[in-house]
């Protein structure tokens, strides 16, 4: 297998790709038809709520850890991310369930919400109306925040934006990520040559790498893992994410790149370690100091330093922007890389 650039632009080439890369490009169109969808049942939810906070928040499911990654700085009272398919034993009446649930089939979640239901909690849920989790969600105290697309990303920027107007997490606005989204999309369009478009950049920066990914803020870390995650199921190679800790012995671990090192010798196909560094923004004290240790580690060892940057707009903003960036450099990777 061996990566041919040229397919970046060449037209027979990305109309092979033309599905997914159409589907990347309308994930602005998602997130605005999402929250078109849901305005009435939130506006619902809220008149159901009558103002009053609930005890505690409990993000249940699999996708729970996205909530947290956004709520947990901002949440004026205890939140809990439950990802089994089970609640805490102390969930009762008194506590707030919400559950993102984007799969039309997904046992865990529905288990979640039929126990929430069965203790009498306060349950909200974005699921696609006719959905396993639909079903089991009916109830005296639950509201479903319907969906049509099954896109993770919108099904949150839903559930965020009736956890902002309930006072509970930081703004979330849709308009701003959809445009978020629009404007990387742009960016990265295939009909957009290698030379102005970031993503057909970074693939090339990563043709011949297993990279190590690493985001400095919370939600930048998570943004990490998925873009891990799509460059592995991209290229079939591995792709680690991981906090500083984590990836400073990998990075250790290399072995120092030699400039007299001979390109043709029998291990000059041996793909290189890569740090990608994802950069929203963000500013505090200790990712400072991890983002220093890691790029000196990288220095000592010869290792190639690649940035994904969305520095503007809100928390979710430049989460969503990182997140399509990374599936657009997956895409690329994935489209130039051959056998033939």
């Amino acid at each position: 297998m061996w990566f041919d650039e040229s397919r970046l632009d060449d037209e027979s080439a990305l109309a092979g790709s033309d599905l997914l890369l159409r589907s990347l490009a309308e994930s602005g169109a998602r997130v605005r038809r999402a929250a078109g969808d849901a305005r009435e049942a939130i506006d619902e939810a809220l008149r159901r709520s009558e103002g009053s906070r609930p005890r505690a928040v409990i993000a249940a499911g699999p996708d729970s850890r996205l909530l947290r990654a956004v709520l947990e700085p901002w949440c004026p009272v205890p939140f809990v991310a439950w990802p089994g398919p089970a609640l805490p034993g102390w969930a009762g009446s008194l506590d707030l369930v919400v559950i993102l649930s984007p799969e039309r089939s997904d046992p865990a979640a529905a288990s979640a919400v039929a126990e929430a239901v069965r203790r009498g909690c306060q349950v909200v849920v974005a699921c696609q109306s006719d959905s396993m989790v639909a079903e089991h969600a009916a109830g005296r105290w639950s509201t479903i925040l319907p969906i049509v697309s099954g896109d993770q990303l919108a099904t949150a920027v839903v559930m965020l934006d009736y956890l902002h107007r309930l006072g509970l997490g930081p703004e979330s606005d849709a308009d701003e990520v959809a445009t978020a989204l629009d404007d990387m999309a742009i960016s990265c369009s295939p009909h957009r040559d290698i030379a102005i478009n970031p993503a057909k950049m970074l693939a090339i920066g990563l043709a011949d790498a297993n990279p190590l990914v690493w985001g400095g803020s919370v939600l930048a870390a998570r943004a990490a893992r998925r873009v891990a995650e799509s460059m592995r199921r991209a290229s079939g190679r591995s792709a680690l994410a991981g906090d500083a800790e984590h990836l400073l012995p990998v990075l250790e671990a290399t072995r120092a790149r030699n400039v007299f090192d001979d390109p043709f010798a029998d291990d000059g196909g041996e793909l290189r370690t890569v740090l990608l560094v994802l950069e929203d923004g963000s500013d505090d004290q200790v990712g400072r100091e991890q983002r220093g240790r890691l790029l000196a580690a990288a220095e000592s060892r010869g290792v190639r330093v690649e940035t994904m940057a969305a520095e503007s707009g809100s928390e979710v903003a430049r989460y969503a922007s990182l997140l399509l960036l990374g599936s657009y450099t997956a895409a690329y990777l994935q489209l130039a890389l051959t056998t033939t």
